[in-house]
């Protein structure tokens, strides 16, 4: 987010052009990815075909009994529904196109008794995860493909005798290769391999045995336990609607409208005050009130501040204390900057009534020790904890990258992230295709990315500029917002792109800024605000 007048909200980088990725061949530093000049098929997105059986079995080689069905779902209208049987472990599997020499993230979705995901054939240590719940919970791994790899055997399967399991929303994250694709489904009579098959004789350990005999092994498919590898979140308690306005409040004067914080407009849930500042302690976070903003308020101290928030609680609002933005210096890379973040923002917390902290780190995050930090905080604050964050386009590009991983490390204590879907250039979708900012379809395909790469609905939002100057580029008017968030809702008013699944849960939308949204007349506050806390 930006301090100063018509620039970027982040500080500025060369842009990703926004042609036809069979033009471009791109290397992102420090994100894990890598696509290469190989056309289309090197987009970054998810391979795998119908991952959540919304087209029956198509795409997939399934052995035994094995059917799609409409319930029990994680996300659309599909999923495998598969009942080993004594002989088969009811496998369905997928050949994807993969680069050599290339990372790799699997996941999917999954619920009932030793249920497998992993793929073979990749070159180098094949992964396996696997858990036994009866409640949806999501595996992943990763892998990476070996010198000559240019394809890999995704699998998904239960174990000889056990009841009947569920799959949903399989997704192999990475850029795609040339190979062969995986014909069509069919249902075979033929047994898998004995080296793709766990062996029957293996047994699991005694804290994961079921009461059958044929007992799967978590050593025989080189699985890690399910506890470590198959989490399931809820949403925190934080007193938030369903859907929320998010709105950054500038503690400067960079030639917008100003506001007390009490000027703040009501539609906005959650307010996030920009910035808090690093000071020469590591990790250490400090905040105080602009003076020449203060001045040029006609006199604003801390008495009023913290009474504003105060008043914006009374409303039903949260108001947290964002730290970073385009000129933010905080860096928390060990456990002791972990540790003196955590005590500042709590004293900060403490001092002024923040409901929790904004994470707008635009100059690196470690997903490591800021997740320690976080989890540290929220702990210290306990329940009403909020936590929102607004990464670059760039950060939630792929799972690989470092905020990415930071979103999901945090999962269980985040309340929302709303990436800054701006000042990007054009942008592969979860689709593999290059959408331009400023448009729905970019918006939506990002979102996609978000969710498939294992973020709820509900932790997903919007976020966008509140006049064309805000942001250096990618403003979208506000209906271009209700519509967004109608299509991830509904399937309704979508553009070219029409993502895989409905998410009725998808939390809101974010502006940069309250103050931009005065200087445009109210624009985002009142139409967006209206639309998202209308819908169901």
């Amino acid at each position: 987010m930006a301090r100063t007048l018509q620039q970027p909200s982040h500080r500025r980088r060369n842009k990703i052009p926004a042609v036809l990725a069979t033009a471009t061949a791109l290397a992102l530093a420090g994100t894990g990815l890598a696509l290469s000049a190989g056309g289309a098929n090197a987009a970054v997105g998810n391979l795998v075909n119908n991952g959540g059986f919304e087209s029956g079995l198509s795409g997939w080689n399934c052995v035994g009994t094995t059917s799609a069905v409409a319930t029990p779902v994680h996300s659309g209208t599909g999923a495998l529904a598969a009942t080993p049987g004594a002989s088969d472990t009811a496998e369905c599997t997928q050949t994807v196109s993969v680069l050599p020499n290339t990372s790799y993230t699997l996941n999917g979705w999954v619920q009932g008794q030793y249920v497998y995901l992993g793929a073979r054939g990749t070159g180098g240590t094949d992964p396996s995860t696997w858990s036994a719940q009866s409640a949806w919970n999501q595996l992943n791994t990763t892998f990476t493909t070996g010198a000559g790899t240019t394809s890999v055997t995704l699998y998904v399967h239960g174990w000889y005798g056990q009841p009947t399991y569920y799959a949903d929303d399989v997704q192999l994250i990475g850029p795609g290769g040339t190979a062969s694709p995986t014909p069509s489904a069919s249902a075979t009579s033929a047994s898998p391999s004995a080296s793709a098959s766990p062996t029957r004789s293996a047994s699991p350990s005694a804290s994961a045995s079921p009461t059958k005999s044929a007992s799967p092994s978590a050593s025989a498919s080189s699985s890690p336990s399910p506890s470590s590898s198959a989490t399931t979140t809820t949403p925190p308690n934080t007193g938030l609607p369903k859907h929320v306005l998010t709105g950054y409040w500038q503690n400067f004067d960079n030639g917008s409208t100003v506001q007390k914080l009490r000027d703040v407009q009501s539609a906005y849930d959650i307010i996030a005050v920009s910035f808090a500042d690093a000071t020469t302690t590591q990790g250490a976070i400090s905040f105080t009130l602009d003076p020449a903003l203060a001045t040029k308020l006609g006199g604003y101290t801390d008495a009023d501040f913290k009474a504003d928030i105060a008043a914006k609680h009374a409303a039903g609002k949260k108001v947290v204390l964002s730290i970073g933005g385009q000129n933010g210096a905080i860096s928390v890379g060990n456990a002791t900057a972990a540790t003196n973040f955590a005590n500042s923002a709590y004293a900060l917390i403490q001092q002024y009534g923040f409901d929790g902290i904004d994470v707008d780190l635009e100059n690196g995050v470690d997903p490591t020790y800021m997740s320690q930090a976080l989890h540290t905080l929220q702990s210290k604050v306990g329940s009403g904890f909020v936590l929102t964050m607004a990464p670059e386009t760039i950060g939630m590009y792929s799972t690989a990258g470092a905020y990415f991983q930071l979103a999901l490390n945090t999962k269980d204590i985040l309340t929302v992230v709303n990436t800054q879907f701006y000042n990007s250039g054009g942008m592969n979708g979860c689709d593999g295709k290059v959408y331009t900012q400023g448009t729905i379809d970019f918006i939506t395909a990002q979102v996609c990315t978000h969710i498939q790469g294992g973020l709820r609905p509900d932790q997903v939002g919007i976020g966008v500029p509140a006049s064309t100057k805000a942001a250096g580029g990618g403003y979208v008017n506000s209906t271009v917002v209700n519509n967004a968030l109608d299509c991830l809702a509904t399937g309704n008013h979508c553009g070219s792109f029409v993502p895989p699944a409905k998410w009725p849960t998808i939390r809101g939308a974010m502006t940069w800024s309250t103050n931009w949204d005065a200087n445009n007349g109210n624009d985002f506050s009142t139409n967006v605000g209206a639309f998202a806390h209308a819908m169901p």
